[in-house]
């Protein structure tokens, strides 16, 4: 009996697996003190680490505006929607995230345990989804995924962790970020881009500085009530599932432009352009592709480079605005019965922390004017006058 109890005080005092941990040499009591229900997600931490424990009542647990967007769409269909496709992620306790390393501060892979997918994490290290078909399911895996390999975040590359800009005070208040860009960075005016005072004043750092950002379009649900039918999907591997997700058409380039809350020119991408299928009832001649929502968001694509695109990429480009024009139009949505004229049309579309730019605004932006002309022959002048070397000295 002797030996066990050794045993155990030598793992509290030394956790195993790492000794460089940050609560190596604290006595068992320390966190294993009396008091507190043992379901609490923060029982044994708040001793130490008061105030942290409210992170619990903001969106990483909470999941509000997830659960409003499901009853406002795929709720109206099936009222344990959320309960059978969405309960299974975000926060419970301190060690979902910190069960790395001893407990110390999440890595940048811990935190992409949950943020992955099509959701912001995967982008910062150069990770985008793929196709679902499994053809394209090929590649390196990580967590159980395969994705395509992208450009990565230069602050990755600098070897910064989430916390750099997500500090645990930041989110215990209920905020995205504890730090924005112009926190550590000054425009420098030697930028061509910079010296135009509508950038700087109308625009955010990352509309122009996001490399690219994963884009979803039409994003379906099948409902298959009687299991059995799946066969003649050839999906007999998931029998024990309701619902079969899959996706219209995914992109990873350039992220569309709208405006955030603040009226600023931002990112933004379609979450989500909604899709639901009773497959009972579509077999019977009844409706499917049923658009249930068609949402947009602003968002920060954590892809930033220290370039931009040209100028032409947003001034001579409505539909990265979604203004655009019937010529250029290469899917007929309509004649496929999605309820859409384009997914790149604002028309039966709406951001919901923000909003599209209207078209006037667009027209007056795309412009020629004088200055627009002299930032543009100066621009190309740089990129024709820049050029790398062949091979090294």
């Amino acid at each position: 009996m002797h030996w066990i109890m050794l045993f155990i005080v030598s793992c509290c005092l030394f956790p195993v697996g790492d000794a460089t941990a940050a609560h190596v040499g604290m006595a068992c009591h320390h966190c294993h003190r009396q008091g507190g229900a043992a379901s609490e997600p923060v029982v044994g931490c708040v001793g130490c680490h008061g105030g942290k424990e409210k992170v619990f009542s903001h969106a990483m647990t909470k999941r509000s505006g997830e659960k409003q967007f499901v009853e406002r769409s795929y709720g109206r269909v099936d009222s344990r929607f959320w309960e059978k496709n969405c309960d299974s992620c975000h926060v419970t306790g301190c060690r979902d995230c910190h069960s790395d390393a001893g407990l110390a501060k999440p890595s940048v892979a811990a935190c992409q345990r949950c943020h992955n997918g099509y959701f912001i994490g995967w982008d910062y290290s150069g990770r985008a989804p793929r196709e679902d078909n499994m053809r394209y399911q090929r590649g390196i895996v990580v967590n159980g995924a395969t994705f395509l390999k992208m450009l990565p975040d230069v602050h990755y590359l600098a070897g910064m962790t989430c916390g750099a800009c997500h500090s645990m005070d930041s989110l215990a208040e209920g905020k995205k970020s504890s730090k924005v860009c112009r926190d550590c960075h000054m425009p420098a005016l030697t930028v061509l881009e910079h010296q135009i005072p509508a950038h700087l004043q109308r625009l955010e750092c990352y509309a122009c500085h996001s490399a690219w950002g994963a884009q979803e379009y039409g994003t379906f649900f099948l409902r298959f009530r009687d299991r059995s039918v799946k066969k003649e999907f050839d999906l007999v591997s998931l029998n024990n599932v309701e619902y079969l997700r899959s996706a219209y058409l995914k992109k990873q380039e350039a992220p569309p432009l709208g405006l955030n809350g603040r009226g600023l020119v931002t990112p933004i991408r379609p979450q989500f352009i909604s899709y639901y299928t009773d497959i009972m009832s579509a077999r019977n001649n009844g409706p499917e592709n049923v658009l249930l929502a068609a949402e947009w968001r602003a968002y920060f694509p954590h892809t930033i480079q220290r370039g931009s695109v040209t100028c032409e990429g947003c001034h001579d480009n409505p539909t990265r605005f979604l203004l655009e024009p019937e010529s250029r139009r290469i899917y007929d949505l309509a004649t496929d019965g999605l309820g859409l004229e384009s997914f790149w049309s604002q028309k039966g579309q709406r951001v919901v922390n923000g909003s599209f730019m209207d078209a006037a605004r667009y027209l007056r932006m795309a412009g020629k004017s004088t200055e627009y002309k002299r930032v543009y022959l100066q621009k190309w002048k740089k990129l024709l006058n820049h050029v790398e070397p062949s091979s090294p000295p």
